[in-house]
């Protein structure tokens, strides 16, 4: 299965082991899951992964990063016109939309009310996870 993954909640599956993220993080790990990405996505994952105040060791970040690039899949998603709460939430909304799969977030009221766009916990239910 396919998915885009925002970053809030990659950066919460490296925090906190025991949580939702975490276990779709694993499902990741495992070849489970598969993340969809583009690279304006990589971009924000590698730029939030690397700050310092999030205290993720930058070999850490750097392994997720080179995971996420060969076991994911790389879209180039098409621009939408959707008014967006925060523009920098563009680039996940546009990629799920575009490669028709779930956006999987920790912010949902980011983005528009649609049945592609999940939190952790939505997401994780709906499989029966």
């Amino acid at each position: 299965m396919n998915i885009v993954l925002d970053t809030n909640v990659l950066v919460s599956a490296l925090l906190s082991p025991e949580g939702n993220p975490a276990k779709i993080y694993r499902m990741f790990l495992t070849g489970v899951l598969s993340f969809i990405h583009s690279k304006d996505i990589l971009k924000e994952y590698d730029d939030v992964l690397h700050r310092s105040r999030l205290k993720i060791p930058a070999n850490e970040a750097d392994t997720v990063l080179a995971a996420i690039r060969q076991c994911g899949k790389a879209v180039e998603p098409v621009a939408s016109k959707h008014d967006m709460i925060d523009e920098d939430d563009r680039i996940f909304y546009d990629t799920a939309k575009s490669a028709g799969v779930y956006l999987i977030t920790g912010n949902i009221k980011h983005y528009p009310r649609e049945p592609f766009i999940l939190t952790p916990t939505e997401f994780l239910t709906l499989h029966g996870i």
